[in-house]
C-alpha cells in the first residue's frame, strides 16, 4: 500500500510515521507512506497556499492552485485508488471504513488546514471526504494520522500477531475483553481464576462473554448494528 499526504504542515506528521509499528512496517516495503509539502507546489514567489475566502469571514482558506499541481503532479507517476480529504462533516471513520481501505493500493489524503480548502478542489479532485469524529481540530494532519495508523495496521503482515488484530475492540461491533497481565495478585486485586486454569475453550467462551457484558454497559449503540 502507498500512502500520499500533502500538507501545508508536513512537520506535524514526521513523528507518528516514524516510531513503532509503522515504522516498523515501512521497513518491510509493507506500506510506504509520502508526506508532500503543499509550499513546494505554490508557484509565486512567496509560497503562498492560503487566502481570504471570498464574501469576506473569518480564517483563511487553501487555494486551489498547489492542490491541483501536487494533485495532478502525483497521478502522472501512479494512478491512485482514492483522492481523500480529511473533513468534519465526512462519512466517520469506522472499524468497517478501515477494513475497506486497508485493501487499496493505492491513496493521496489531502490535509485541510486554517478555514478549510476551496470548494473546487473538493468537487473536481476529492473521491472520499472522511471524519474521525464530531470535533473540530486546528487541521486535517493529525486526523490524516489516525486514519493512516487505523487502515496501516490491518494491512496483512503490518501487526505479526494476527490473532490479536482479529480480537480488537470494533473488530465485530463489540468492545474488547479485559486483559490481564503478571502478577496474578497485585495489591489484593486479582486475575479471574478462569484465566488461570489452562482451559482454552473456557477462557475463550469466558472472553466471548465479556465483550458482550461491556459493550452492553459502555456502547449499547453498536450491539444495535450486530
Amino acid at each position: 500500500m502507498r500512502i500520499d499526504i500533502i500538507t501545508c504542515l508536513p512537520q506535524l506528521l514526521e513523528s507518528p510515521f516514524n516510531e513503532s509499528i509503522l515504522k516498523r512496517a515501512q521497513k518491510k516495503k509493507l506500506i510506504k507512506i509520502k508526506v508532500h509539502d503543499l509550499r513546494k507546489f505554490a508557484k509565486d514567489k512567496h509560497k503562498l497556499v492560503d487566502d481570504s475566502p471570498y464574501g469576506g469571514g473569518a480564517g483563511m482558506i487553501l487555494k486551489p492552485e498547489p492542490l491541483f499541481n501536487c494533485v495532478e503532479s502525483l497521478k502522472k507517476k501512479q494512478s491512485y485508488d482514492e483522492v481523500i480529504y480529511m473533513s468534519a462533516d465526512g462519512e466517520q471513520l469506522k472499524q468497517k471504513l478501515a477494513i475497506e481501505y486497508s485493501l487499496k493500493k493505492n491513496l493521496i489524503i489531502i490535509c485541510g488546514h486554517y478555514k478549510g480548502i476551496d470548494e473546487r478542489v473538493r468537487k473536481s479532485l476529492i473521491t472520499k471526504e472522511v471524519s474521525i469524529g464530531d470535533y473540530i481540530l486546528t487541521g486535517g494532519e493529525l486526523a490524516a494520522a489516525v486514519f493512516v495508523d487505523v487502515i496501516s495496521r490491518l494491512v496483512p503482515g503490518v501487526i505479526g500477531d494476527a490473532e490479536s488484530l482479529l480480537g480488537d475492540s470494533f473488530q465485530e461491533n463489540l468492545l474488547d475483553a479485559p486483559s490481564y497481565t503478571r502478577p496474578a495478585d497485585f495489591r489484593g486485586m486479582k486475575v479471574p481464576e478462569i484465566l488461570l486454569n489452562g482451559n482454552h475453550k473456557e477462557i475463550e467462551k469466558w472472553r466471548a462473554d465479556q465483550k458482550i457484558i461491556r459493550t452492553k454497559e459502555r456502547r449499547s449503540d453498536l450491539l444495535q448494528n450486530n
